[in-house]
């Protein structure tokens, strides 16, 4: 069916729109972490995969890194493996290690690569010890109450942070035409593996190739104010007050933190959007609205 002039005059609007961000951002590195209803939903699936696949058709560099806290909480409550968390973060003995190895660097990444794939893309699934990309060490997580003189140190296992990217391997990729999909699994020197939170690896590999742009996909609209309005562009500064005030608090601490990182350490621009929204990278891309909040160093 044809379209009608008035359909025909918005697609010309909308390509008008993006023409300026499109030059702007050609040959550029963006990195997207993957998660959320975005990761879930069978038309969200979907047009995420879509939109990686025209960045890279008009010349721009997405990596993708994505969760799984669901998708391993599933299998280990079918197998009968008892989850436990501290601070947020799941306690990963060697038994759960296994199941973190299998689900996101099996099911979850090959599920990603694949739904690009179909969608005319070419990915190349990976995880940390996949050509040394991540170097990773034990994380380490301390309690302190009020009557304990010292902090206590908890141990939860097979929990890291990031000790360093090699950028190589994603160099590789980039100049063969190919999406990396990275699985937030790291190595330790003495070859153990770590399970690492996505948001962290996400703003360590931004930060390590010098992208133009970090994109964290939740499950709200953006950062918001105390009426509930949401904050469209903020600096640093104005970060650090709303965390003060306590505007930004509990759960999205870690991911603004993560977002805070990546611009001090040169990514040009962080992004929280919708990842409830079709087509949200492209929207917050290469509109002049956006579908979340922007964060800079300025």
């Amino acid at each position: 069916m044809p379209l009608t002039r008035d359909a025909a005059f918005n697609v010309a609007q909308v390509l008008s729109e993006a023409l300026p961000y499109i030059q702007r951002f050609v040959g550029k590195t963006i990195v997207v972490k993957y998660g959320g209803n975005a990761m879930t939903e069978d038309d969200l699936k979907h047009s995420f995969a879509r939109d990686m696949v025209m960045l890279k058709v008009i010349g721009i560099n997405p990596i993708v890194v994505h969760g799984g806290g669901p998708q391993i909480g599933s299998l280990l409550d079918r197998l009968n493996i008892e989850s436990h968390f501290v601070n947020g973060m799941r306690v990963t003995s060697s038994q759960t290690m296994d199941v973190v190895e299998m689900v996101l660097g099996g099911l979850v990444n090959k599920d990603i690569v694949n739904l690009i794939n179909q969608n005319g893309g070419v990915a190349m699934g990976l995880t940390g010890k996949d050509g040394k990309l991540i170097e990773a060490t034990k994380l380490k997580v301390t309690q302190k109450s009020p009557d304990m003189q010292q902090p206590e140190i908890i141990d939860i296992g097979h929990v890291g942070e990031v000790l360093s990217i090699n950028t190589d391997v994603l160099d590789m990729l980039a100049t063969s035409n190919m999406i990396p999909v990275i699985a937030p699994i790291g190595v330790g020197k003495d070859g153990a593996s770590y399970n690492i939170n996505a948001d962290l690896v996400a703003g360590k590999v931004a930060e390590a190739v010098g992208a133009e742009k970090l994109l964290l996909l939740t499950n709200i609209a953006g950062l918001m104010d105390k009426e509930g309005g949401i904050l469209t562009g903020l600096n640093t500064q104005q970060v650090n007050d709303l965390i003060e005030d306590g505007t930004i608090y509990g759960g999205m601490l870690p991911k603004i933190q993560c977002a805070l990182d990546a611009v001090k350490g040169g990514v040009s621009s962080a992004h929280i959007i919708d990842g409830r929204v079709n087509h949200s990278t492209m929207l917050e891309i290469f509109t002049d609205e956006g579908v979340g909040t922007l964060i800079t160093n300025a």
